[in-house]
């Protein structure tokens, strides 16, 4: 899975980073250098990245689950020519 930017990000998480950045520059009592605020942003970014994978795999894992648990149709019939060449063996 490839890094999420600020652009990937919904509105509600790009107010939360921003909050966290705000949160960071009062507790340091004046504007965060750039490694500070490199820092706060690749840790938030991380756990988003972690909590959308982990919420990909369930939806992988349930659609595998789907997937076996599928009962094939008994109106369906083998299909014969699906598995032979059109110009027949050589």
């Amino acid at each position: 899975m490839k890094r999420l930017t600020q652009q990937d990000m919904t509105e509600s998480e790009q107010r939360e980073l921003k909050t966290l950045l705000d949160r960071g520059r009062k507790a340091q009592g004046r504007d965060l250098t750039n490694s500070e605020t490199n820092r706060i942003k690749d840790d938030y970014v991380d756990k988003l990245m972690a909590e959308r994978e982990k919420e990909a795999s369930k939806a992988r894992a349930e659609k595998r689950r789907a997937k076996i648990n599928a009962t094939p149709s008994t109106s369906a019939t083998y299909n014969w020519t699906a598995s032979t060449h059109p110009r027949g063996r050589r």
